[in-house]
């Protein structure tokens, strides 16, 4: 996906969509942040400004985070959604069942979150697998190659893309991709791209 994202966050606590509210909205490429404090109120906002990516706390007061989820993909189904919570995983047949792109925690950095907006934004699913599990290390680093691969898949261009823009064969971006997941100890584009960011070895 191209351009700026709307983006709506659902919560009851007042603070968490306050606070995710003034962060995105520092970021150029955040067109609107929308915010609801029930399922009622996210339904109605998804209607007027179809959201790129919708954040849905699972626990939603007395509501069912993963029902509004499935009514919000319902409603409109181009909008992206992830599920939050305050701990550290959702079963992925919650995920799957409600149709949400993937999770994350509340625990989360603010960064780590922005960007999981950015990249379900972008079109990529979101890995399921907690940032914070062993592997990857702020002692990891990538050539200067991998980084410029992963930059732009963290955009969203394809390797044939990536390769137009790089002057390499789509066989050399791949070889470069692999060898960055492998550093990074991710399992795809959307997880190296999570990991690589978190680290600081790409914007």
């Amino acid at each position: 996906m191209s351009g700026r994202l709307r983006v709506l966050v659902v919560d009851d606590q007042e603070v968490v969509t306050w606070g995710l509210r003034a962060e995105l909205s520092r970021h150029h490429w955040v067109e609107r942040c929308l915010q609801a404090g029930s399922g009622a109120e996210a339904l109605e906002l998804a209607r007027r400004y179809r959201p790129h990516v919708a954040l849905v706390d699972i626990a939603l007061g007395s509501e069912s985070g993963v029902e509004l989820c499935r009514r919000l993909r319902a409603e409109t189904p181009a909008t992206q959604v992830l599920l939050m919570s305050s701990g550290e995983s959702v079963a992925s047949r919650a995920l799957d069942g409600a149709g949400a792109c993937g999770f994350i925690s509340k625990r989360w950095k603010v960064d780590e979150i922005v960007a999981a907006i950015r990249i379900v934004g972008l079109g990529m699913r979101l890995e399921l697998r907690p940032l914070g599990r062993p592997g990857a290390s702020s002692g990891t680093t990538l050539t200067p190659r991998e980084e410029q691969v992963l930059s732009l898949m963290a955009r969203g261009a394809t390797n044939e893309q990536i390769a137009a823009e790089l002057g390499l064969s789509v066989h050399t971006v791949k070889q470069h991709a692999r060898a960055a997941y492998r550093k990074l100890d991710a399992r795809n584009r959307t997880d190296a791209v999570l990991r690589a960011q978190r680290l600081g070895l790409i914007l």
